[in-house]
């Protein structure tokens, strides 16, 4: 919690300010207000964006009728200026004016730009803050640079925060961030995190590194800087309000990583089985990049997705002779000294729940594609008997999985003449879209057909397959199954796999409802 200690601020901000402010905007007053109230019934702490309003100074006399309605509402006024990354055309005394007219209309916290602050005089920013209390901000769009530099210009003006945001490049600049919140969070009153989709670190744990509060949006699609995600997340889903030195940090990598269900059934079976951690999502370009977050934070546990799994392996210290066969990884432990110890789980996420239908030994299974997905598959399913065909685009690496498992490769033109008990794609081919599909129809001559992909529920692929007859395994149970073994290698406890899998079948319905709705308004 942060306290104000300003003594010619509204009594109000003596009290204790929640962990997460909700940023409010909208194109006229009514839309604003209409959020803001929506936002007030679960969190007292709004940030309220008077430059994406057309006339900011005609919604006062509203906002103060709204803050006199709901006097346990703390609202910061933000009326931030083009120039400095937000919407306001106006001058810079036309920025204070309505600053200073919103401290009367009940606005407890007034954010001022550092470029603001530097070209007003010291006198009119500090009768600014003997209406509110003053935050004076610096953004960054473009990279983490110089923040010592930028907090010493910042604290020649008396505020009572210091707001520095800066953009994530890379996901060492969240460590960035939380290391100079550390670092000077005693001598100052700090608010600090990092935008972009790389930042998602900063936003969750910046908290436990100094940060007096964060940021959230009210919805995926009102969002008011770059990588900002919905209070319902950071609340429900990071559990920000419960962070502390003692939680354990977990993640899953990969590039691109923004349609993963993982932190939402990670975090979920964390919660169901009280275990004090937090799962994220990692966005990295480079392996290096990642394992320097992996140490400097430290990362207790990452779930490795495309493109690392293959590429990950000279990193470890040590990987299970499982993992080493494979070639690929999805699954690292970090000790306690630091080493970090690889396993694969992927295996038990294919193998489980064909088992559950099915005789593998002496099985017909064909496997599409031959990356670490689908190394996982055949080594998996070729150790308990089955017999395994390969189909790549790349007939080179289906080759030299095929040498290495004692498989048979194919040629695509083939498998209008032959059939399977099984086919599964292990290629990212339909992921996020129902248009694409690995095979056509006529190829499709299987008992079972079993998709990796999970987003959408049912892809193309699965939905060629039903008209075909097959009785399809969607890519929810594969994911399911090892993300729950994951869970186990982490933490020792058992995986609660039914309330994972009920998690990650809502959240796919939510986004093919979405999908429709967009489709519904494009047509």
């Amino acid at each position: 919690m942060a306290v104000v200690n300003n003594p010619g601020v509204s009594r109000l901000l003596q009290f204790q300010l929640p962990k997460l402010c909700v940023a409010v905007s909208g194109l006229t007053t009514d839309e604003m207000l209409a959020k803001a109230e929506a936002v007030a019934r679960d969190n007292s702490f709004v940030e309220l964006r008077l430059d994406y309003l057309p006339d900011p100074r005609s919604a006062l006399p509203r906002i103060r009728q709204f803050l006199e309605s709901r006097p346990l509402v703390t609202a910061m006024a933000t009326c931030r200026r083009a120039s400095s990354g937000g919407r306001f055309r106006g001058s810079v005394p036309s920025e204070i004016e309505i600053l200073s007219k919103a401290a009367v209309a009940g606005c407890q916290l007034l954010d001022v730009e550092l470029e603001t602050a530097e070209r007003i005089k010291s006198e009119q920013l500090q009768k600014l803050r003997s209406k509110a209390g003053l935050v004076v901000s610096f953004h960054d769009f473009r990279r983490t640079h110089n923040l010592e530099e930028t907090l010493r210009k910042m604290a020649a003006y008396r505020a009572d925060f210091y707001k520095i945001v800066a953009t994530a490049t890379a996901l060492y600049d969240n460590v960035v961030m939380m290391k100079f919140l550390e670092r000077y969070c005693d001598q100052h009153s700090l608010v600090g995190l990092c935008m972009g989709e790389q930042g998602l670190i900063s936003r969750v744990l910046g908290l436990r590194s100094g940060s007096l509060f964060t940021f959230g949006a009210i919805a995926g699609d009102d969002k008011t800087a770059p990588g900002q995600i919905t209070s319902q997340e950071l609340l429900a889903t990071y559990r920000i309000d419960r962070l502390d030195a003692a939680t354990r940090v977990y993640g899953v990598a990969g590039d691109p990583i923004s349609h993963s269900l993982s932190p939402a059934i990670m975090n979920a079976a964390l919660r169901r089985e009280n275990v004090n951690g937090v799962f994220l999502a990692l966005h990295t370009k480079s392996l290096k990049d990642l394992l320097a977050c992996v140490r400097e934070i430290p990362i207790h546990g990452l779930s490795i997705t495309m493109p690392y799994k293959q590429a990950i392996l000279p990193y470890l210290d040590n990987s299970d002779p499982h993992t080493v066969k494979i070639g690929a990884c999805n699954t690292v432990v970090r000790s306690q000294d630091g080493k970090l110890y690889g396993f694969n789980t992927d295996t038990s996420g294919v193998v489980r729940p064909l088992e559950q239908r099915l005789a593998l030994n002496d099985a017909r299974i064909l496997v599409l594609g031959a990356g670490g997905a689908a190394r996982a598959a055949v080594f998996g399913l070729s150790a308990r008997g089955a017999e395994i065909f390969l189909v790549n685009r790349s007939p080179a690496a289906a080759q030299k999985l095929a040498r290495q498992a004692k498989a048979r490769t194919l040629k695509r033109a083939e498998l209008k003449r032959l059939d399977f008990d099984v086919i599964i794609n292990a290629t990212p081919v339909g992921m996020g879209n129902t248009r694409e599909s690995p095979l056509n129809g006529e190829e499709i001559r299987a008992r079972f057909v079993f998709d990796m992909v999970y987003d959408p529920a049912e892809t193309r692929l699965l939905q060629l397959a039903r008209q075909r007859g097959a009785e399809i395994i969607p890519g929810s149970e594969m994911f399911v199954h090892q993300a729950a073994r994951q869970f186990e290698i982490w933490t020792g406890k058992p995986a609660p796999r039914e309330d994972m899998l009920r998690i990650v079948r809502l959240a796919l319905d939510e986004r093919g409802a979405a999908r429709n709705g967009s489709k519904a308004r494009a047509s």
